[in-house]
């Protein structure tokens, strides 16, 4: 495949928008249906549909931060990043994040 460069300036590959353009149309989605920023994505892969996202918010704010409540949605986008679906598949203290 060959590069070439979007509208924004960002290298894409023909056919496509880049990985970052990717997270970022995936987050900026999830941010607008859910009113939740992303804290971090922790998953991004090409699947048969498009692509899928696993991303950690903060969806409740506690002191001491170990104890705020984090949620891991999965995210799924067409090959252009559109947001075709999300849904929260675990939720968890941040501590206890590596725990299942």
């Amino acid at each position: 495949m060959a590069d070439t460069h979007d509208e924004t300036g960002e290298k894409t590959t023909v056919g496509g928008p880049s990985p970052a353009a990717l997270l970022r149309a995936g987050c900026d989605q999830l941010t607008e249906l859910t009113g939740v920023r992303p804290e971090s994505v922790v998953r991004f892969q090409r699947t048969d549909d498009g692509w899928l996202l696993e991303a950690e918010v903060v969806e409740v704010a506690r002191v001491p931060e170990t104890m705020s409540l984090l949620g891991l949605y999965e995210i799924t986008l067409d090959p252009d990043g559109l947001l075709t679906g999300y849904r929260r598949v675990r939720r968890y203290e941040r501590a206890r994040g590596e725990r299942r």
